[in-house]
């Protein structure tokens, strides 16, 4: 019987669940494989480690953690992602959990222009207050009891009620430095292929989405027992 070409699809299929774990991981879009807290395959790829090197380099990082931690995980957030904000909610818990671990929190607003108005705010917060005032701001905007749009005037009014000086703020955000800081950001992470939010990098991986913090502290662990994200694979 000659193959057709839903033939042969089919017989490609069917054949999958025999593949090795690692060429099976290759047909779900994993470098590893990995799962998230729901059960499903996590996109995952490995990055080349000069880009990688970059991120640290770049300027308005929000830092969270030892300067000398053993393990850096850096996490690409939009405002106005609703994983980012179950993201947010379980960070005092991965920070708890994990004392040796340091994060750093980047602007990717994908979303939205309003995405990028909450950007430009809190990096004009942090060129004020350093990394502590924009995690402030972060819990502020995504942690436990908030909900709604993320836009430049809410995030404004969260700056101000934290202390801050609501006009200056404006004005920096405003500012060819912060646009030019955002810009950084976003452009590299376009570079790593980081088109989901949130996406994470960790040595030289690249999470795409919230594997859940169940998920995310079994790979932390790996991390720092063997230096991947899934030792042994």
């Amino acid at each position: 019987m000659p193959l057709s070409r839903r033939t042969l699809i089919a017989a490609s299929l069917a054949a999958l669940p025999a593949l090795a774990p690692e060429a099976r991981a290759q047909a779900d879009g994993q470098w590893r494989a990995i799962t998230g807290d729901n059960g499903q395959p996590l996109p995952n790829t490995r990055l080349p480690g000069e880009l990688v090197s970059e991120i640290g380099r770049l300027r308005g990082v929000t830092w969270i953690g030892p300067r000398e931690a053993s393990v850096t995980l850096f996490e690409f957030f939009d405002y106005n992602c609703p994983w980012c904000r179950a993201a947010a909610r379980d960070l005092d818990d991965l920070v708890r959990a994990n004392p040796d671990l340091r994060i750093g929190l980047i602007n990717n607003p994908i979303l939205s222009v309003q995405s990028a108005q909450a950007a430009k705010v809190a990096l004009a917060v942090q060129r004020a207050g350093g990394s502590a005032a924009t995690a402030g701001l972060y819990a502020a905007l995504l942690g436990p009891g908030t909900a709604g749009r993320i836009d430049g005037t809410r995030a404004l009014e969260a700056a101000a009620r934290l202390g801050h000086d609501r006009a200056a703020i404006e004005q920096a955000a405003d500012s060819d430095e912060v646009r030019e800081a955002l810009k950084s950001q976003m452009r590299l992470a376009a570079n790593l292929g980081l088109h989901a939010t949130p996406s994470y990098v960790v040595g030289t991986a690249a999470l795409l989405g919230y594997p859940g913090p169940k998920s995310l502290a079994r790979m932390l662990a790996a991390v720092a027992e063997c230096d991947e994200i899934a030792c042994g694979s």
